[in-house]
C-alpha cells in the first residue's frame, strides 16, 4: 500500500531502555520510516548504532548532539547522524516534540548503548520491548569486545533549511538536497500546477507532506494528499506528485546506491546480523 497515516499505526517503544522515545514503523526494502514522539523534557542517552541516521523535526524542538556537537534543532532543520557516530535527541523543556526518523536497513531500529559493542545479531523492537519488561535488558547489552562509536571528526551535521514548517511559499519551486553515503534527504516547495513528470523511481523513495496538498499516483494508485500523509514509492514503481494551489511542502527521503548494492548483495550471515527478513516491530 503506497499511502499511510501515521496515526493509524501502532506506536512502540524503540529503544525503551536507551529512550523515551515511542513512534510507528514504516517499513521498505532498504529503509525504515519513523514518527517519533517524546514527551517534554525527555529523550534518548547518548547512544550509537552502526545504520545512518535521518532526523527531521515537525513539531516542537530538540537539544541534539551528534558526535560533540550540541544544537537546538527547531522544526525546519535536518539532522545527519553517521553510521556509529555517538548521538542523542531530548526534547525541550518547553513542549513534547514529533520528529521524522529514517534508518538504512543494514541495522533494525534498535540502538546501541555508548559503551556496548556490537553484538552478533540485531534486535528487534518487539524482542528489546520483551527484555525491557523482563528485567533481562541489561544482561542482553553484556556484549564483549570495544564499543564502535564514533564522536571525533563527524563535520557538519545540522542543516538549517527552513526557519519554521509554516515558512511563507517562495517565488518558484525550491529544492534543498542533502545526501548520505546510504540515504539521501530533500526538502521541496512545488507551486500549484506545477508540472512534475510521471517518473520511474530509480531508488526507494518515501515523501511526507508537511504543507498543501497534492494529486499522488504510484503504480495506477491514486490520492489527494495533504499535511501528515506518507508516501512510500518502491524501487521500479512508476508515480507522478502534482501540488494543487497555492504549493505543496513536503520531504523526500530516498536510498542510495551504495546502500541498494549493500542490501542487495548480503550474505545469510550478513542478513541475519542486520535482521533483514524480520519485520521491525
Amino acid at each position: 500500500m503506497p499511502f499511510h497515516r501515521f496515526e493509524s499505526l501502532e506506536s512502540k517503544a524503540l529503544t525503551p531502555d536507551l529512550s523515551t522515545g515511542r513512534g510507528p514503523v514504516i517499513e521498505g526494502r532498504y529503509m525504515y520510516f519513523c514518527l517519533v514522539h517524546k514527551v517534554a523534557g525527555t529523550g534518548s542517552e547518548l547512544h550509537y548504532h552502526p545504520n545512518e541516521l535521518l532526523i527531521f523535526p515537525v513539531r516542537g524542538k530538540l537539544n541534539g548532539v551528534v558526535g560533540k556537537d550540541r544544537r537546538i534543532v527547531p522544526p525546519g532543520t535536518f539532522v545527519h547522524a553517521p553510521a556509529f557516530a555517538r548521538h542523542s535527541m531530548r526534547a525541550t523543556e518547553d513542549r513534547d516534540c514529533s520528529y521524522l526518523y529514517i534508518k538504512d536497513k543494514t541495522w533494525t531500529v534498535v540502538g546501541l548503548a555508548a559503551d556496548q559493542a556490537m553484538p552478533d545479531r540485531a534486535m528487534t523492537v518487539d524482542e528489546i520491548n520483551r527484555l525491557h519488561k523482563a528485567g533481562k535488558i541489561e544482561r542482553a547489552r553484556a556484549q564483549e569486545g570495544t564499543s564502535r562509536i564514533v564522536i571525533e571528526g563527524l563535520n557538519e551535521c545540522f542543516y538549517p533549511l527552513l526557519p519554521d514548517l509554516d515558512a511563507p511559499q517562495v517565488s518558484a519551486r525550491r529544492v534543498s538536497w542533502i545526501e548520505g553515503e546510504r540515504l539521501a534527504f530533500g526538502l521541496f516547495d512545488v507551486p500549484g500546477g506545477y508540472d512534475e513528470p510521471e517518473l520511474t523511481a530509480d531508488h526507494e523513495v518515501f515523501i511526507y507532506m508537511i504543507r498543501g496538498t497534492a494529486d499522488a499516483v504510484v503504480n495506477g494508485e491514486k490520492k489527494t494528499v495533504s499535511a501528515e500523509d506518507v508516501i512510500q514509492i518502491p524501487k521500479g514503481a512508476r508515480y507522478q506528485l502534482r501540488a494543487r494551489a497555492p504549493f505543496a511542502r513536503y520531504a523526500m527521503v530516498c536510498s542510495t546506491p551504495y546502500l541498494e548494492r549493500r542490501i542487495d548483495n548480503m550474505t545469510p550471515e550478513e542478513a541475519e546480523q542486520a535482521r533483514v527478513s524480520m519485520k521491525a516491530n
